[in-house]
This record gives C-alpha cells, structure tokens and sequence, in this order.
C-alpha cells in the first residue's frame, strides 16, 4: 500500500481522484526563469509547486498572491518546495507575509553545502518552519498527497525515485538505446520532488530541475510512467534536463516551459520536445533571447521582449476526460485539446 503523507487521513484512488463536476485551473505564473505553479481543484483545494525567486521588491510573491486572489483562494493548502535553489525556494519567505499556507511538502534536507545560495535559501526556509505555524511533511517517491479533488504522486526526492511503475505502466522504452548517459549532478536539481498530477483521465508530470541521469532511472530500461498529456518542462528547458529517454517515453500532447528571458530554452532541449512523437504544442513564458535559442511562435508565448514582457502568465484548464485548454492572456487566445 502506498504511504500517505498525512497518516490520520486515508484517501482511496477514487476519492483522491475526484467525482465532482467542474474544472482543474493550473496557474504558470512568470517568476523570470524560477518556478510558481498554481493548481486549483474544483473543490477549491491548491497546490502551489515553489515560489520563485527571493527579492525583486516582492515582484514573485506580488505574481503568486494576483494568481491566487484571480483562482479566489484564500490560502495555499499545499506548497511543495522542490528542492532549494534559489529560483525555486527563495520567494518563500515573502509569500507568507502576504498568504497563509497550510502546509509545506520538501524532500528534506539540503545537502548542497557548497554553493552559499542554496544554504542561503534554505536556512531562510527553515527559519520560516521553526514559525510553528505550519504542516511540515517530508515526501518519498511512492507517496500520495493528501489532496481533495486530484490525485498527486510522489516520484522522486532526495536523489531517490519511484521503485516500481506506476499502475498500468512498465513497457520496454525504446528511447533509452539512443538517449546518452550523463553523470549525476550531485546537486539539488538531482534532488528535486516529481510529481505525477492526475485529474480523471488527465496527466500532468512536474519533475522539479530533475535532470538526465535521474530521469533514466525512472525511464530505463522500462518506462515506469506511460504517456503524459502535459510535460512541465524540467529545469526550464536547460539541456542538463529533458533526455530523449524521458520526453520520447511519456509522449506529452502539450509541454509548458517556464523560462526566462536570459534563462533556460536552451537548444538541446527545445528540440527534442519540439520532435518528441504526440507533441501539438510547446510553450513558453518567455521570449528567449540568448544566442542559439530556438522559439515557438509568439502566440504560444506569454511574454515577449520589451513592452510586452509584463508579468504574464498561462492558465491550463482541465477536465477529467483528458481534454484541456491553454490560455495566453496577453493575446486572449484559449487553444483547446481533444480528450483522447
């Protein structure tokens, strides 16, 4: 049986879910290459997946808190901390001076010592839990959070990943014989918490900065995790992450990048999504405009350089029989996809 991490809470997969009418809201908020997701379930339980960066007069937490009065939550019930680089832990400290959350999911502690930005962000994290105020749970792969409305599964943490495949899952993964073996990092990224988010017949996969070396370990040589309908970009499209083993294998039918301008989008990565088998559409939060970057057309990017590079964010609306739509509001153009 799989650990629950709240253990006086007991959710069957049916409950876990979900049987209510109504829609999934996924929030990409633009944190300028850092990360802030905002999942939003009908029955109005959020998951917040990291809180971009620290600083920038309050700019990433100003971003989260304008998504979450617009989704009408009130407090983030889940916030799932990755891992500890700054992009991704460091707006903590100011987003709970302006929400309250509920309860804070980590792979535990920081074993990044050698790079003061990291020990910087987590120390200012844990200053923030020794509050008292907060749920603190520690995820393992296997894990299911205890959320209404959606079904959320841990597949990776603290260096680990899932053992065994997911239900229904576990086919021969032809990609991995043409996929390179990279070494691990040995950083956070290697570290971070993936998720599998399921809303009915929906797929949504969020692996952190995870990056080639531990994706193989989830992918070969049997693909422990099946198709996917949305791909999260890891690690905001640097080519460290995004192995064909994995891209080719899970098959998504639309892949978001949070990117910045100056960050991430690099070459490598944006191709093989770009030709991965399913993909309909990739796209971004940015322009990128570093030298060699590759971009999709403007309509599927949120900000674009200059005057319109304005916070923006992509609204992702799901329904339970897989089919989903993506809204840029900058243009105002909903593109919708077909259950499958």
């Amino acid at each position: 049986m799989k650990r629950l991490l709240a253990a006086a809470v007991l959710i069957t997969a049916t409950f876990a879910l979900g049987q209510k009418p109504g829609s999934l809201k996924v929030y990409f908020a633009d944190v300028e290459g850092g990360q802030a997701t905002l999942f939003v379930t009908p029955t109005g339980q959020s998951l917040l997946v990291d809180t971009g960066w620290p600083d920038h007069e309050n700019r990433d937490a100003d971003r989260i808190l304008e998504l979450c009065k617009l989704a009408g939550v009130k407090k983030i019930d889940n916030l799932v901390i990755t891992h500890y680089h700054t992009d991704h832990v460091g707006g903590v400290p100011q987003l709970v001076a302006k929400i309250p959350v509920e309860r804070f999911i980590d792979h535990g502690p920081n074993r990044e010592l050698n790079d003061k930005a990291t020990v910087d962000g987590w120390e200012a994290y844990q200053k923030v839990l020794a509050d008292g105020h907060y749920s603190h749970l520690v995820a393992k792969p296997g894990d299911i959070l205890p959320i209404t409305g959606m079904h959320v599964e841990f597949l990776s943490g603290d260096g680990n990943v899932l053992a065994r495949p997911l239900p229904g899952e576990g086919a021969p993964n032809p990609a991995c014989a043409t996929s390179p073996l990279k070494v691990v990092e040995n950083t956070e990224n290697d570290r971070s918490l993936g998720m599998m988010i399921t809303f009915g017949k929906l797929r949504i996969l969020d692996l952190g900065d995870l990056t080639w070396a531990k994706e193989r370990l989830l992918m070969c040589p049997m693909n422990k995790l099946g198709k996917v309908d949305v791909y999260i970009v890891s690690h905001h499209g640097f080519e460290r992450s995004s192995s064909p083993a994995l891209v080719d294998a899970i098959a998504p039918r639309v892949a978001i990048m949070d990117n910045g301008a100056h960050k991430g989008d690099e070459p490598g990565a944006w191709t093989i999504i770009e030709h991965s088998p399913r993909l309909k559409d990739l796209w971004q939060l940015h322009t990128g405009t570093l030298p060699g970057e590759h971009n999709v057309a403007d309509s599927r990017i949120a900000n674009l350089p200059g005057a319109n590079d304005a916070g923006y964010y992509l609204l992702l609306t799901g329904h339970r029989d897989s089919s989903f739509s993506v809204t840029n509001p900058r243009t105002g153009e909903t593109i919708k996809y077909p259950a499958h």
